[in-house]
């Protein structure tokens, strides 16, 4: 197959919902089409020994829930598919923010009991500010929950998109009999019986035939004919292209537990979601069918294997191939790295490849070379910028809790921090570690990890801050500059790349910090221009 064949059967995607509506689950029911996964493990019922495919974490699997984003792949029809399922629980948001970058279109899993939820709703902005397209799939309609219009009125007004249902279920909970699924003209019946892998269509083109009413009685028959007539009154046309530039929602109906509606999502998506596409670097932007191999680093995992300390650089390939050992150049270093065992990824299997295309996710063994946000390029000077550092929410002291394993617990908290699980803040004061999470289940995340992994045990102490703020002087020699660093010492502190962070107590000392110091910028990310 040519590069560009291999370009154009690629299709890369992130699954993003708030906790509980059912990401992972769907995730599975996608391997499962892609005959990637023999049976799928619900991730209700915590007695199946086959957990979820995708939560490989211990602690994943304890509470039922995702902590990492993982990476999956599949071949459906001759399309190569890359889903990247994220954790929706908000303390590990900022995984999910990063992970965005790297993916090329998203499913949006919304409950129709719950309808949206905030962490949905923020998921959704960040999408929408960077214009990716966007397909919703309303899950669970085998439980009792919203109307169908009410639900689409909600994701329309909370979400602000502009949604065009291409399926429609008919009836729900207790009632509920099948799918119409209006994008390809058929019905599907729902058996409740989750055992079928597959569930069997039936082609209706015209839905006044009185096939219909033998199939789901004259009131069903009924209700969905007004119904459809209702939506294909209120909602706009399906165009492809509205879609692909982000101005147009499709919505799918299904419960993926019960596998049903996830084929009619799956083969839409493959017909119409985007191939990989172009990505702004600093210096220009690079198309994915140049010769040259770009890419860059969205995330890292250390220990994906218990037995073994590794680390993986998870890499998006941008554009041209990437070759097993092959020398490329690590742009932030300045060194040329050659890769022995690029990894793709199956779950929990990973496998060795010779050639990876634009699109797809490559694992390289790191050895503590790589932090997020790195480019590696053929040799050219690209650097891809939008995964930045946001300010966490909670800040906590970290003390060693065993005096003899000091080194393990520096090395520990050293590779979780470039993993990007929290970040870490030393004081100018007395060089005590500070370190900064987004929510506050992630401090239970580092101490488990570094007692099992590292084998270093810690302790905690609250630490009243409100934000941190990246400290931006316009003189770094001025007298002003000078008197707030004097003034102010034992609120500053240095990240892990060394920049000067400044811990605000509360918001009011924020403001006036502000207001004394006007030449002094302060911003929420580490990432400014």
């Amino acid at each position: 197959m040519s590069f560009l064949e291999e370009i154009q059967r690629r299709r890369t995607f992130g699954i993003i919902s708030h906790p509980d509506a059912g990401k992972t689950t769907l995730t599975e029911k996608l391997l499962l089409f892609g005959g990637a996964i023999q049976e799928a493990g619900a991730v209700k019922s915590n007695k199946i020994k086959k957990g979820a495919t995708s939560d490989f974490m211990e602690i994943e699997r304890q509470r039922g829930i995702s902590v990492a984003t993982s990476v999956l792949a599949f071949e459906y029809n001759g399309i190569k598919i890359n889903i990247l399922d994220t954790p929706g629980h908000k303390d590990f948001a900022e995984d999910t923010f990063r992970t965005l970058t790297a993916v090329d279109s998203v499913i949006v899993v919304i409950d129709v009991a719950k309808g949206v939820e905030e962490q949905t709703e923020k998921l959704v902005e960040v999408c929408r500010m960077r214009n990716i397209p966007m397909i919703v799939f309303i899950n669970k309609m085998d439980r009792e929950g919203k109307d169908a219009f009410d639900l689409l009125d909600e994701i329309e007004q909370k979400l602000g998109l502009k949604v065009v249902p291409l399926s429609f279920p008919i009836g729900m909970g207790y009632d509920f009999k099948g799918i119409y699924n209006i994008w390809e003209k058929n019905i599907n019946l729902f058996s409740g019986d989750s055992r079928k892998d597959i569930e069997e269509t039936i082609e209706i083109k015209d839905l006044a035939s009185p096939e219909l009413d033998t199939l789901i009685g004259d009131s069903a028959a009924q209700t969905l004919r007004d119904e459809i007539e209702l939506v294909e009154g209120i909602y706009p046309e399906f165009k492809k292209d509205n879609y692909l530039n982000g101005d147009l929602q499709p919505v799918f109906f299904g419960s993926a537990l019960n596998n049903f509606g996830v084929r009619e999502l799956l083969d839409c998506f493959v017909d119409i979601a985007p191939k990989p596409r172009p990505k702004q670097s600093e210096e220009r932007l690079v198309e994915p069918d140049e010769d040259k191999f770009s890419g860059f680093v969205f995330k890292i995992h250390a220990n994906m294997d218990p037995n073994h300390r590794d680390r993986l650089a998870f890499i998006k390939i941008v554009s041209g191939t990437f070759k097993r050992n092959t020398p490329y150049l690590h742009v932030r270093n300045k060194k040329k790295l050659k890769f022995s065992s690029p990894n793709a990824f199956f779950a929990e299997k990973k496998e060795i490849v010779d050639t990876s295309y634009p699109g797809d996710i490559v694992g390289l063994h790191d050895t503590g070379n790589f932090k997020i946000g790195d480019t590696l390029t053929e040799g050219e000077t690209i650097n891809y910028k939008g995964v930045p550092s946001f300010s966490p929410e909670h800040f906590r002291y970290i003390n060693n809790a065993d005096p003899l394993k000091s080194k393990q617990l520096y090395k520990g908290i050293d590779q979780l921090m470039d993993e990007g699980v929290a970040q870490l803040f030393t004081l100018e004061l007395n060089g005590r570690k500070v370190i900064g999470t987004v929510g506050a289940l992630q401090y239970e995340v580092i101490q488990y990890r570094l007692e099992h992994e590292y084998g270093a045990k810690c302790s905690y102490e609250n630490l009243n801050v409100h934000k941190a703020c990246w400290v931006d002087p316009k003189d770094s020699k001025s007298d002003e500059y000078k008197e707030f660093v004097r003034v102010k010492q034992r609120f500053l502190a240095k990240d892990k790349q060394n920049q000067l962070v400044f811990l605000a107590d509360s918001p009011f000392s924020l403001q006036m910090t502000q207001q004394k110091y006007p030449s002094i910028k302060f911003h929420f990310t580490s990432e400014f221009d």
